[in-house]
């Protein structure tokens, strides 16, 4: 049971307030009563993005599962597994649009098999079939391992991608910006400093993209929130982000989590996660608008107790999560339109449907008949 504590300074508010908040102010909140800091969040919330809470209705499409990767948090990839053809990406796309969807996310691994020619290819594909598909893609690591074994440069790359149609490039392969943290997690991965230079460079070449930070791990609180004050720095710059996704770290079937649980250590807290939103909110308020609760790793509840900490977004209705399932994640890999708006509205707060750069989209289903052909028949959690 939490004591109330005195409450908090007016000059950390008003720093919040005026989109200042220091990492001083930070560690001031995180140690004070949550709710306070809950309170706030919600309330700079309100002030930033109103009472609309918004969902896209999307597809994650894994282009492939082979990854020459080491990354010690990964239960997905492996060596020796599948690339999907342009068609079969194609006739995945078909389906989602059928099922009224208005984003496809296209994720894989890295590996030589997939150079930037093939994912130009793609891109082109998509756009040319369907030209009103949004078009999210491609990480950090990815353009730059791709660029290289195609021989052009990042900004060459990122020039050719936009070219091509991507709408937006993907936040992921941040993990924590630390390198010291990245060294025991992911040491074959982009260091800090090359994450940051290809996100400035996408948002220089006219692609948006979001933030993620993936947290409760071997990372310190400090490292933490230098990673939150990091994206700011960024949108101060270039103001390419669309929003920030904290993702919670799952602990099963991979490496480091195996040490964490042999070690007595679990996962973060629900309220260590709602924590970690809120303050995100307060750091980033009047320079990153959107703060996402991703309910494949919080959970339905959560996710919308997290609708009154900070965030305003509940991510995509995904229709295919393979990745967190892997990792032992146990809420699914799918949530409806009309699920989303019965969470939303339970919450006291207004649906929105959106697509990827936040624009308001008009429902194209309005329940379960958007599910892609034969999905609904599925076992939550299984793969197709």
């Amino acid at each position: 049971m939490y004591t109330k504590k005195p409450t908090t300074p007016e000059d950390v508010i008003e720093r919040a307030y005026q989109g200042k908040c220091t990492k001083e102010d930070a560690l001031i909140l995180l140690e004070g009563n949550p709710f306070d800091l809950f309170e706030l969040a919600n309330d700079l919330r309100a002030s930033a993005a109103g009472d609309a809470v918004s969902y896209v209705v999307n597809r994650n499409i894994y282009i492939t599962n082979k990854c020459v990767g080491t990354c010690g948090f990964c239960a997905y990839r492996t060596e020796k597994g599948y690339i999907l053809s342009v068609d079969e990406i194609l006739k995945k796309v078909g389906d989602a649009r059928k099922a009224g969807a208005v984003e496809v996310c296209v994720q894989g691994g890295y590996t030589p098999e997939a150079d930037m020619e093939f994912y130009l290819e793609i891109i082109e594909s998509i756009k040319a079939e369907y030209p009103d598909m949004c078009i999210h893609a491609l990480s950090p690591m990815e353009v730059n391992y791709a660029a290289g074994i195609s021989g052009m440069s990042v900004d060459e790359a990122l020039k050719k991608l936009k070219k091509s149609g991507l709408d937006s490039l993907t936040g992921t392969s941040a993990e924590i910006l630390s390198d010291r943290v990245r060294k025991i997690i992911c040491p074959g991965k982009i260091t800090t400093q090359q994450w940051i230079e290809t996100i400035t460079a996408a948002h220089k070449a006219g692609i948006s993209t979001n933030a993620t930070i993936m947290y409760g791990h071997v990372e310190t609180l400090e490292e933490r929130l230098d990673h939150v004050f990091t994206i700011r720095e960024i949108q101060k710059e270039t103001g390419g982000f669309t929003e920030l996704i904290p993702m919670s770290f799952l602990p099963y079937n991979n490496p480091i989590g195996e040490k964490m649980l042999a070690s007595g250590k679990f996962s973060s807290t629900g309220l260590e996660d709602l924590q970690l939103i809120a303050i995100s909110r307060v750091i980033l308020h009047s320079h990153v608008k959107n703060i996402q609760a991703t309910w494949v790793k919080l959970g339905k509840k959560l996710a919308q107790v997290a609708l009154l900490c900070g965030a305003n977004d509940l991510g995509g209705t995904l229709m295919e999560d393979q990745i967190s399932t892997a990792s032992g994640g146990s809420h699914g890999e799918y949530v409806s339109p009309a699920e989303f708006e019965w969470m939303i509205k339970g919450a006291g707060r207004v649906p929105m449907q959106r697509d990827t750069l936040y624009r308001k989209v008009e429902p194209r289903f309005s329940g379960q008949e958007g599910l892609i052909p034969g999905f609904a028949r599925a076992k939550m959690g299984s793969k197709e």
